[in-house]
C-alpha cells in the first residue's frame, strides 16, 4: 500500500506541476528571472525531476524547491531552527536536525509536509544515516554521547557516551564503524558492539572521513595543520600528510580516488591521493575557498568572502570560471545525474542554480538562475521523485 500510495501521489505532482508553473510565472518574483524560467520550461523533458530540500536555519523552516519548474513549491515550518538536512534514498523521507534543540524531524516528500518528531538530546551536533537505513545516527553535545534512532518506530533504541565534546562524526560505508572527532582526541566506534575505541591520537581534530572502501579513516588534524591516515579496524597510524593550510573542508571525488581540501591560511585546494597516500599539487581557487562539491568532471568551491564559486576542472586542475552566485555562499550540493548544482547563498538567502551541462559544453559558468529560498540558508538534501 505505501508504494502504490506513493505513486499515486506522484502522479497528482505531475498534474500539479503545470499549475506550479503558471503559478511561477505569475508571482512578481518570479519574474525577475523569466527568461531562465522559461529556458527551464523547455528543456522539460530531461530536467531532473526532483526536490531540493533546504534547511534555512533563521527562518525556522524547510523549503521545498521543485528542481523541475524552479521554484519553491512550499516552505514547510518547524519549531526551531535547522542547519542540516539528509534524504534517505530507499524511502520518500527527509529527516532534519534542530541542534539547539537536540530534536530530529521527519519529512514525506510527496505531501512536502511534516511527519514526525523524535526529541534525542538537548543539543546534537549532526546526523547520519546507516547504510541500510535503518537508522539514524545523531551526535549529541548535551549529553556527550552518540545516539541509535531506529527509523521504523522513531525511538532511540541505544546510546554510547563519549569522553568529550564531539566535532565530527562519520559512518562508515562498508562495515558498522563510524569515527569521531574532537578538539582532543580521534575514536573509532563499533556500532554492532556500542564500544569506543581510543584516543587515537589526541589533537585538535576536524572533519573525519573514510575511505570508499573502508580500510583507512582520514581525519583532519587541525591544530598541527596535517592530515592523519589511520587503519581500520585497528586505529594503527599509517601516516601524516602536511597541508600549507588548516584543513577545514575535505571533500571525495565520486569515485573517492581524490581528496580536496581547503581551509584557513591558503586561497587555494590541496589535492590528495589518499589510496596512494600522498599530496597531488596545490591550485589556486578564489579567495578563501570554502566549502566543496565535486561532480565527475568538476570541482565546486565556495568563496564566501567574494560571494561566488571556482569552478575546476577534476582532470587537469585547472580553473574553469569564477561565477559570482550571491552573498555569503556557503555550500554547494549536487543533484544526483549530475546536470544542476546548487549553490545556497547565506546572507541573500537564495540559492544559485549552475547548469552544469552548460560548463561542460561551453566552458562557461553555467548560470542559470537565481531563487529566493527563506533566511540563511545552510543545508540541502536532493531527491528525485
Amino acid at each position: 500500500m505505501p508504494a502504490r500510495n506513493g505513486a499515486r501521489a506522484s502522479g497528482r505532482l505531475r498534474a500539479y506541476y503545470y499549475v506550479v508553473r503558471l503559478r511561477t510565472v505569475l508571482s512578481r518574483r518570479s519574474c525577475l528571472f523569466l527568461p531562465a524560467l522559461a529556458a527551464a520550461c523547455s528543456r522539460r523533458v530531461d530536467a531532473f525531476r526532483g526536490y531540493a530540500f533546504i534547511a534555512n536555519q533563521e527562518g525556522r523552516a524547510v523549503a521545498a524547491l521543485d528542481l523541475e519548474v524552479m521554484a519553491v513549491e512550499k516552505h514547510i515550518t518547524l519549531d526551531d531552527t535547522p542547519t542540516q538536512v539528509l534524504a534517505a534514498t530507499t524511502k520518500p523521507l527527509v529527516y532534519v536536525l534542530t541542534p539547539d534543540s537536540g530534536a530530529v524531524h521527519e519529512i514525506q516528500i510527496y505531501r512536502l509536509s511534516f511527519a514526525r518528531k523524535a526529541q534525542v538530546a538537548s543539543s546534537a551536533a549532526a546526523i547520519s544515516i546507516s547504510p541500510d537505513e535503518s537508522s539514524l545516527y545523531v551526535l549529541g553535545r548535551d549529553p556527550r554521547a552518540l545516539f541509535s534512532l531506529a527509523l521504523d518506530t522513531f525511538q532511540v533504541e541505544w546510546r554510547l557516551a563519549l569522553p568529550d565534546d564531539p566535532t565530527d562524526f562519520v559512518i562508515s560505508p562498508i562495515d558498522e564503524k563510524a569515527a569521531i572527532s574532537s578538539a582532543r582526541g580521534l575514536w573509532l566506534v563499533d556500532l554492532a558492539n556500542r564500544s569506543l575505541t581510543g584516543p587515537l591520537a589526541q589533537a585538535d581534530f576536524g572533519p573525519v572521513r573514510f575511505l570508499s572502501n573502508g580500510k583507512m579513516l582520514i581525519a583532519a588534524n587541525r591544530g598541527d595543520r596535517l592530515l592523519s591516515l589511520f587503519e581500520v579496524p585497528s586505529g594503527k597510524l599509517l601516516t601524516h600528510l602536511p597541508m600549507s593550510m588548516r584543513p577545514d573542508n575535505l571533500c571525495f571525488s565520486p569515485d573517492g580516488g581524490q581528496l580536496f581540501v581547503t581551509g584557513e591560511g591558503l586561497d587555494g585546494v590541496v589535492i590528495v591521493y589518499p589510496f596512494q597516500t600522498e599530496i597531488a599539487e596545490t591550485v589556486l581557487a578564489g579567495h578563501a575557498p570554502g566549502a566543496m562539491a565535486a561532480s565527475s568532471s568538476y570541482l565546486f568551491v565556495a568563496n564566501p568572502e567574494s560571494g561566488g564559486v571556482s569552478i575546476l576542472s577534476t582532470a587537469n586542475y585547472k580553473l574553469m570560471a569564477l561565477v559570482q552566485t550571491g552573498t555569503d555562499p556557503g555550500s554547494v550540493v549536487l543533484t544526483p545525474d549530475e546536470k544542476y548544482g546548487l549553490v545556497l547563498n547565506r546572507a541573500s538567502g537564495d540559492v544559485a542554480v549552475l547548469d552544469l551541462r552548460r560548463i561542460k559544453r561551453n566552458k562557461s559558468a553555467g548560470l542559470l538562475t537565481v531563487i529566493p529560498v527563506g533566511s540563511r540558508p545552510v543545508s540541502a538534501a536532493v531527491r528525485s521523485v
